[in-house]
This record gives C-alpha cells, structure tokens and sequence, in this order.
C-alpha cells in the first residue's frame, strides 16, 4: 500500500507526459481504400517552430485546444490533391518545415486524405467542395477570434488548388494568398469561374503550370501564371508509359519540387513575362522595363515582390525554362550576333561558359536561327548554372545537317549580355567559326559603340 501511494502520481505524470507527446500524423491509406471508397473526413494538422515535426490536430470548433496555434501569426495551409494510392504526399514533410523555417508562422496541413483516396477521380473532384466547406467555416472561426485573412497563404496542389479557390470565393476574396501548384485540369477545364480558381478568390494569386497536356489546367488561372519549361514534358521526367508510375505523375508533381526550391533558395528561377512560350523561346520578351529596378518576377515564395504590380497588371503569363534535377534555375543571358558573310546562313549554337573550374552550357536549338549579314540576330541563352565570373567563352555553330558542305560563320561582333545582373556586357570581335567546331575565346568588356 505504501508503494502504490508513491507510484500512483508517478504513473499519472507519465501518462500526461506521453500524452503531450503523442504527434498526429496524415492520414495513411492504401490502395485498398481507393477500391473500396472512403467518406470524407477533414483534419487539420497544426505545425510551427515549437512543434516543427510534430503535427497536433486542431479542433473545428476550440482553438484554443492546442496552445501552439497563435493566431497572431501569419497562418498558411497546406492542401493537397488526388491520392489514387492512398498514400501521404512524399513531398509534405520538406515543404513543411521550410515554410517555418522562412517565417515564424502557423501552417496548417489539411488531411482531406479521406475524399481524396479514390480511385473515382469524379468522387474526388465532388468532393473538393465538401472539404473547401469545411476549411472556409474552420477559418471564419479564426477570423471570429481575431485572425487577419490577409495575414493566410493557401498552397494548393493540383485538386487543392480549387479548394484554395473555392475557399478564397466564400471569404469574397479576402484571403491575402493562393498559390496554385499546377492546378489539376480534368473535369476543371472550360468551366466558368464559379467552378474553378480564379484571380478573384484572393488579394493576390499566383499559379504554376507543370502538366498542361495531361493532368494539368492549361490557360491562365491567377494574377501571374508561370508556365515551367512551358508547361509541359519537364526536363528529367520519363518520356513513355514503360517507366511506370513516373510517366503519369513526374510532369504534375514537378510543380511542387520547383516550389519548395524556391523556399529553400538553392537559386531563383527568373521568369520572362510572354505571350507565348514560342515568343519566349525566339526571345521576343527579354525586356522587363515594365517591373522597374526589381527586374523579371523571380517564380516561387517571393513573388509577392512583384505583387502591386502584377495586381495592376491584371494577369501576366510568364515563362522559364529549368534542368533535369535540382538546383532547376538557370541564367539567362541575351546572345547578339552580327555577321558579315555574304550569304544568309541558319543554324543552331551552343555556347559555353567557363570560370573558377567551372562550365556552364547553353544550347539555343529549338529553332534554326537566321543570320543575315548586318543584322543583328538575338538569342536567349539560357544556362544550366551561374559563373560569377566569366573567363572564357566557347561557341560552336551547326546547320543540323551532314550531308551539305560545311559553312563557316564570319562573325563581326558578339555580345553577351546578363539579363538580371547589372555586369557590362561581353564582346568579342572578328571571329571566325567553322561549322561542327568548337572555338574558344576570351571575352572583353563590350564597346560603347552600337553596330
């Protein structure tokens, strides 16, 4: 009897301590829910600085049941799509943590797991409104208790970023943010904007298009709309249906990959307001005067630099192209070409460049490009990595063709100009380049002079 007097409290205290302990987790299906359907159930896992890998489910109606959740902080949730499998999101833990790592905030993970599991993409999608009913009571509930809706970030992912919207419409556009992770096209596209995300459901929206031919909505949905590597067929992704599961998803899923690269600011992908992606590509849009000292919109976390003047703008289509793995960014630097051989010539270039131990490629063959004698050609060059200080330069011309004789290219003048960096250009004068054959030269501070 003495004894369990002793252990008595301690066993309480015990308990009490596992209990603060205990770590909610997303909800983890299989493949045998999807067969067999599931019924929809919303959790909503807080995460901050205090408790950054322990997630602590939120009550709809008590916030004030976990201590954590101070709504004097900026809140930003976390929804994600279709999940055929039945499985967590693999990229949920990464994208977590670096959202608290960037700002002390409030993100919340919104488990619609249950709903989302199905392999009826149709149920799916039927209920994505469920779920944004769901969300939107629970945050006029936060707001009730003093919460700033400009003050919330929604990130949505594919069927996610239609909660977002659909969350954003009920709050008349009050939310502060939503950032669209390709949006998913099936069953969204050609339907009005009561249906779907629009630029109206926040003060600010900006989307990302990964899959525009398959899983993805291919026209603009937000304030900006960037559009990786076009939006379709990303650099690194399988290209047919033998390589299994990666064939269907790799495009759709990059869109998160390239966000939380963005968050982690390996390097920035800079984008080119365009038209199109052809213009883009021909360097029609290398011109960014619009957005004054700050330049082109760098896509990701930090876009909202660019806010006011993208909200002005009303939708702006921007483009970027990217690299097989991570660091993704590249450098875009304008390529001016003049020539002085009699006969118009077309060709394709590569060019190269090298510093510090380092070689940074850009191959300019989505097109033969036209080189006219005295005229001006100009050529995006997009780099697969930065050289901060460039030594030397290699380029190389071909005509794509073996069986013509081989051409050589009499160049006048080349120039190298960084898009974003404010260094003086690069010139080299009098070059001669024979097709198939790489030169190499060192490059000198460009003349003030004009051709």
């Amino acid at each position: 009897m003495f004894l369990w007097q002793y252990l008595t409290p301690l066993l309480l205290i015990t308990v009490q301590v596992c209990k603060a302990q205990t770590c909610d987790e997303f909800t983890d299906l299989s493949i045998h829910h999807s067969f067999i359907g599931t019924s929809l159930k919303t959790r909503l896992l807080l995460y901050t600085r205090q408790n950054s890998t322990c997630g602590k489910q939120l009550s709809h109606s008590n916030l004030s049941s976990v201590p954590e959740f101070n709504l004097s902080r900026p809140t930003t949730f976390i929804i994600h799509g279709y999940r055929p499998t039945g499985s967590p999101p693999m990229w949920l833990k990464n994208l977590t943590q670096l959202l608290i790592a960037r700002k002390d905030m409030n993100v919340v993970v919104v488990d619609w797991n249950y709903g989302a599991a199905n392999v009826n993409y149709l149920k799916s999608v039927e209920n994505t409104r469920k779920a944004a009913d769901n969300l939107t009571t629970f945050i006029e509930l936060m707001q009730e208790n003093g919460a700033s809706l400009s003050s919330i970030h929604m990130i949505g992912v594919s069927l996610g970023a239609h909660i977002s919207g659909f969350v954003g419409a009920k709050l008349n556009g009050t939310v502060g943010r939503i950032t669209a992770l390709d949006p998913a096209g099936p069953m969204f596209t050609g339907r009005p904007t009561d249906d779907r995300l629009d630029p109206t459901d926040a003060q600010f929206v900006d989307v990302l298009h990964t899959d525009i031919d398959a899983l993805g909505f291919r026209k603009p949905l937000g304030h900006i709309d960037f559009f990786a590597n076009g939006g379709t067929d990303q650099p690194g992704c399988p290209r047919t249906i033998f390589s299994g599961g990666a064939y269907f998803k790799c495009d759709h899923q990059r869109s998160v990959l390239l966000f939380i690269e963005s968050l982690n600011r390996t390097c920035e992908s800079r984008a080119l307001p365009c038209s199109s992606y052809k213009d883009f590509l021909d360097g029609r849009c290398m011109d960014c005067h619009q957005f004054g000292a700050a330049g082109c919109p760098v896509f990701g976390y930090d876009v909202t630099d660019w806010q006011d003047v993208l909200v002005g703008l009303h939708q702006t289509m921007a483009y970027f192209n990217t690299n097989e793995k991570s660091p993704f960014c590249r450098e875009n630097y304008r390529l001016d070409i003049v020539i002085w051989n009699q006969d118009t010539h077309w060709g394709y270039i590569t060019i190269k460049l090298h510093g510090h131990g380092k070689e940074a490629v850009a191959t300019i063959n989505h097109k033969a490009s036209k080189f006219r004698r005295y005229t001006e050609t100009q050529l995006l060059a997009q780099f697969d990595k930065d050289i901060p200080s460039v030594k030397k330069i290699s380029i190389k011309f071909s005509t794509g063709n073996a069986l013509k004789q081989k051409y050589k290219l009499r160049v006048l003048r080349l120039r190298l100009t960084h898009l974003e960096q404010k260094h003086r250009p690069l010139c080299r004068y009098d070059i001669l380049l024979e097709e198939n054959t790489e030169t190499t030269f060192r490059p000198i501070p460009c003349e003030d002079s004009n051709f």
